[in-house]
């Protein structure tokens, strides 16, 4: 099992509490599905979730909703620790 946490600035600001605060319930409830099914299972789907290309480390946690798709950013910290840092 891994554990997701939401970055905190300096000032106590999480970007992606924040994000997540604009959206419909229809939009969180598939947003914490998703962020359920990547802190349960062991192979999760690259659909959901992957390492960005080219980059140190990024990963992206992807959700379609409807004609939408929303994508949060982080890292892995000690392998089972994902810190998400951005969301749009």
């Amino acid at each position: 099992m891994r554990a997701i946490s939401f970055y905190k600035t300096d000032a106590g600001r999480s970007p992606v509490e924040e994000h997540l605060e604009s959206l419909s319930d229809a939009q969180v409830t598939k947003i914490t599905w998703v962020l359920k099914l990547i802190r349960e299972s062991e192979n999760i789907s690259t659909k959901y979730f992957k390492k960005l290309v080219n980059t140190d480390d990024i990963w992206e946690v992807r959700i379609r909703v409807g004609n939408n798709i929303f994508r949060l950013l982080g890292f892995i910290h000690d392998r089972k620790l994902i810190i998400l840092t951005n969301s749009f």
